[in-house]
């Protein structure tokens, strides 16, 4: 069968109509048809029924759509994996890492695994923390890196290390001899930027309540996100030191000390399957258990 014709009508199916289907593929209209008719003939059955200028799936291409979807992804893999040979790669290495771990910590351990095991194909999935149980479970990824417990069923997660939460504000510009702002001030008069790093903010904000504080908070869903504002002025943060420590260094950011108030710490997460793992996952692991002894496994670990 050609691939091509299975493409073709994938992306028909998700448009509904053969003029976008063929911009989006920069083939001819024709083609489209071609493509149809030519599939069609071979499985016996209409896939397509036109409404107006559309078209729309009849209950044969609904059902045959999944087996298409499956077939063109195990053939696309296919060529990645023969692509990966032909350049010298033997085994393969999926990962799943949340963005803080992958902008803070990931390329000294990529550097460190290259150079011991240069012939593994790897492949760097970034997702958020939520998202890397889900991708490890279904064994999109042989191990994940997460800044948060996940919690589906079969996985072990293992504690790396922990980073303590800290008070950022935008750095000022000033002397740096000069006082700090006190941090309580900084609160109340700029807005509080929450809900950028899974895990802390619903406890943190109550704290901060209980002291009377009065706050005006804004969610941001991205460190990143946050970080930029901050720098802009827009607000304050509480935030990893390890996701600023860049800023701090290059006195864009400041840390306020925040005196009687007990800040919380984050953890970072090896999460593997439960079933035996493959050669280079196991491998990575043991860099990892070189770098954090001794990565102790977390109880109560896969559960909601």
């Amino acid at each position: 069968m050609d691939f091509r014709v299975l493409q073709t009508f994938v992306m028909a199916a998700a448009t509904e109509n053969f003029h976008q289907t063929a911009e989006a593929l920069f083939i001819a209209q024709p083609t489209v048809s071609q493509h149809i008719r030519i599939l069609e003939k071979e499985l016996g059955i209409n896939l397509f029924e036109r409404v107006g200028k559309r078209v729309r799936l009849t209950p044969a291409g609904k059902r045959f759509l999944p087996h298409a979807k499956g077939l063109l992804e195990q053939w696309h893999h296919g060529l990645e994996d023969l692509q990966a040979w032909r350049q010298g790669y033997r085994e393969k290495l999926q990962i799943a890492v949340s963005p803080i771990i992958a902008r803070t910590r990931l390329s000294h351990l990529i550097h460190r695994y290259t150079k011991l095991y240069p012939d593994v194909d790897l492949s760097i999935k970034i997702a958020e923390s939520v998202e890397i149980g889900p991708l490890v479970q279904s064994g999109q990824a042989d191990l994940g890196l997460t800044r948060m417990v996940p919690g589906e069923l079969n996985l072990h997660t293992y504690r790396m290390y922990e980073d303590p939460v800290v008070f950022a504000v935008p750095h000022s510009g000033g002397d740096m001899e000069a006082p700090l702002p006190d941090w309580e001030q900084e609160l109340q008069t700029k807005r509080l930027l929450t809900h950028n790093h899974p895990g802390y903010w619903d406890d943190l904000l109550l704290l901060l309540r209980q002291r009377g504080l009065s706050l005006r908070t804004m969610a941001v869903s991205q460190v990143d996100i946050t970080k930029a504002f901050i720098e802009e002025g827009l607000g304050v943060s509480f935030l990893p030191r390890s996701a600023i420590s860049r800023e701090l260094f290059e006195n864009r950011f400041m840390e306020l000390p925040t005196p009687g108030l007990v800040m919380p710490k984050v953890a970072s997460y090896l999460v593997l399957p439960k079933t035996k793992g493959s050669e280079p996952a196991q491998r990575f692991v043991d860099i990892l258990a070189a770098l954090y002894p001794p990565l102790p496994e977390v109880h109560g670990a896969g559960r909601s």
